[in-house]
Protein backbone atom coordinates (compact mmCIF):
# COMPACT_ATOMS: atom_id res chain seq x y z
CA UNK A 1 0.00 0.00 0.00
CA UNK A 2 2.76 2.69 1.16
CA UNK A 3 5.96 2.96 0.07
CA UNK A 4 7.43 5.68 1.53
CA UNK A 5 6.04 7.67 4.33
CA UNK A 6 7.50 10.79 5.59
CA UNK A 7 7.21 11.57 9.22
CA UNK A 8 7.53 14.82 10.05
CA UNK A 9 8.88 15.82 13.63
CA UNK A 10 9.60 18.77 15.44
CA UNK A 11 11.18 16.96 18.79
CA UNK A 12 8.16 17.86 20.34
CA UNK A 13 6.09 15.27 22.88
CA UNK A 14 3.25 15.10 20.63
CA UNK A 15 5.35 14.88 17.30
CA UNK A 16 6.94 11.77 19.01
CA UNK A 17 4.15 10.01 19.65
CA UNK A 18 3.65 10.56 15.52
CA UNK A 19 7.08 9.04 15.08
CA UNK A 20 5.93 5.81 16.64
CA UNK A 21 2.78 5.45 14.89
CA UNK A 22 4.57 6.49 11.41
CA UNK A 23 7.24 4.09 12.16
CA UNK A 24 4.87 0.83 13.21
CA UNK A 25 2.94 2.06 10.13
CA UNK A 26 6.19 1.50 8.16
CA UNK A 27 6.96 -2.05 9.66
CA UNK A 28 3.58 -3.22 9.40
CA UNK A 29 3.06 -2.36 5.50
CA UNK A 30 7.21 -2.75 4.57
CA UNK A 31 7.35 1.07 3.75
CA UNK A 32 10.49 2.78 4.36
CA UNK A 33 10.67 6.01 6.57
CA UNK A 34 11.42 9.48 5.90
CA UNK A 35 11.76 11.49 9.23
CA UNK A 36 11.45 15.32 8.43
CA UNK A 37 12.29 17.97 11.01
CA UNK A 38 11.34 22.13 9.08
CA UNK A 39 13.42 24.73 10.90
CA UNK A 40 12.01 28.06 9.95
CA UNK A 41 14.17 30.90 8.49
CA UNK A 42 15.54 33.48 11.41
CA UNK A 43 13.35 36.48 12.19
CA UNK A 44 15.02 39.99 10.98
CA UNK A 45 13.29 41.50 14.25
CA UNK A 46 14.81 38.94 16.05
CA UNK A 47 18.47 39.09 14.81
CA UNK A 48 18.43 43.28 14.87
CA UNK A 49 17.55 42.64 18.53
CA UNK A 50 20.67 40.52 19.00
CA UNK A 51 23.01 42.34 17.19
CA UNK A 52 21.75 45.65 19.38
CA UNK A 53 22.52 43.83 21.83
CA UNK A 54 26.24 43.05 20.44
CA UNK A 55 25.99 39.95 19.08
CA UNK A 56 27.06 40.90 15.06
CA UNK A 57 27.03 36.71 14.31
CA UNK A 58 23.85 36.31 15.26
CA UNK A 59 22.36 34.82 11.68
CA UNK A 60 25.54 32.00 12.11
CA UNK A 61 24.64 31.91 15.70
CA UNK A 62 20.74 30.70 15.16
CA UNK A 63 22.00 28.62 11.61
CA UNK A 64 24.38 27.02 14.53
CA UNK A 65 21.47 26.76 17.01
CA UNK A 66 18.94 25.27 14.24
CA UNK A 67 21.36 23.06 12.39
CA UNK A 68 22.30 21.16 15.93
CA UNK A 69 18.51 20.87 17.64
CA UNK A 70 17.45 19.21 14.21
CA UNK A 71 20.45 16.92 14.19
CA UNK A 72 19.55 15.48 17.87
CA UNK A 73 15.71 15.09 17.38
CA UNK A 74 16.62 13.11 13.85
CA UNK A 75 19.17 11.14 15.34
CA UNK A 76 16.39 10.08 18.04
CA UNK A 77 14.08 9.49 15.73
CA UNK A 78 16.59 7.17 13.43
CA UNK A 79 17.60 5.43 16.51
CA UNK A 80 13.99 4.07 17.50
CA UNK A 81 13.72 3.36 13.76
CA UNK A 82 16.72 1.13 14.51
CA UNK A 83 15.09 -0.31 17.09
CA UNK A 84 12.26 -1.32 15.09
CA UNK A 85 14.38 -2.74 12.29
CA UNK A 86 13.08 -0.21 10.10
CA UNK A 87 14.77 1.18 7.13
CA UNK A 88 14.53 5.03 7.31
CA UNK A 89 16.68 8.39 6.29
CA UNK A 90 16.56 11.44 7.82
CA UNK A 91 16.38 15.25 6.31
CA UNK A 92 16.79 18.45 7.66
CA UNK A 93 14.99 21.41 6.04
CA UNK A 94 15.87 24.67 7.03
CA UNK A 95 14.85 28.12 5.94
CA UNK A 96 11.22 27.45 5.37
CA UNK A 97 7.75 27.43 6.92
CA UNK A 98 7.30 23.86 8.54
CA UNK A 99 4.00 23.04 6.21
CA UNK A 100 6.04 23.71 3.03
CA UNK A 101 9.06 22.34 3.79
CA UNK A 102 6.97 18.96 4.71
CA UNK A 103 5.03 19.12 1.31
CA UNK A 104 8.14 20.16 -0.74
CA UNK A 105 10.23 17.22 0.34
CA UNK A 106 6.86 15.06 0.28
CA UNK A 107 7.14 16.05 -3.22
CA UNK A 108 10.48 15.49 -4.07
CA UNK A 109 10.98 12.19 -1.78
CA UNK A 110 8.40 10.21 -3.65
CA UNK A 111 6.31 9.75 0.07
CA UNK A 112 3.13 8.51 -0.66
CA UNK A 113 2.24 9.27 3.40
CA UNK A 114 2.67 11.93 5.42
CA UNK A 115 2.17 11.43 8.71
CA UNK A 116 2.45 14.16 11.26
CA UNK A 117 0.90 15.31 15.09
CA UNK A 118 -2.01 17.44 15.27
CA UNK A 119 -1.11 20.38 18.25
CA UNK A 120 -4.44 20.30 19.46
CA UNK A 121 -5.14 23.73 18.63
CA UNK A 122 -8.88 24.89 18.47
CA UNK A 123 -11.19 27.65 17.85
CA UNK A 124 -9.48 31.08 18.48
CA UNK A 125 -6.47 30.19 19.21
CA UNK A 126 -6.12 27.96 15.80
CA UNK A 127 -7.13 31.25 13.61
CA UNK A 128 -4.69 33.41 15.54
CA UNK A 129 -2.16 31.42 15.50
CA UNK A 130 -2.44 29.54 12.02
CA UNK A 131 -1.78 25.67 12.48
CA UNK A 132 1.17 23.96 9.89
CA UNK A 133 -1.04 20.83 10.34
CA UNK A 134 -4.14 22.36 8.88
CA UNK A 135 -2.16 23.62 5.90
CA UNK A 136 -0.35 20.60 4.82
CA UNK A 137 -3.80 18.96 5.15
CA UNK A 138 -5.38 21.25 2.82
CA UNK A 139 -2.81 22.20 0.47
CA UNK A 140 -1.05 18.95 0.11
CA UNK A 141 -1.33 16.44 -2.86
CA UNK A 142 0.36 13.63 -0.80
CA UNK A 143 -2.37 11.86 1.48
CA UNK A 144 -1.94 13.08 5.44
CA UNK A 145 -2.17 11.05 8.66
CA UNK A 146 -2.69 13.02 11.48
CA UNK A 147 -2.17 11.99 14.88
CA UNK A 148 -3.37 13.72 18.33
Amino acid sequence: MYKRILIATDGSELASKAVDHGLQLAKTVGATALIVTVTEIWSAMDMASNIDKGQLDAVQAYEAAAKAGAKIILDEAAARASAMSIACETRHVNDLKPAEGIMQTASREDCDLIVMASHGRSGVKKMLLGSQTAEVISLSETPVLVLR
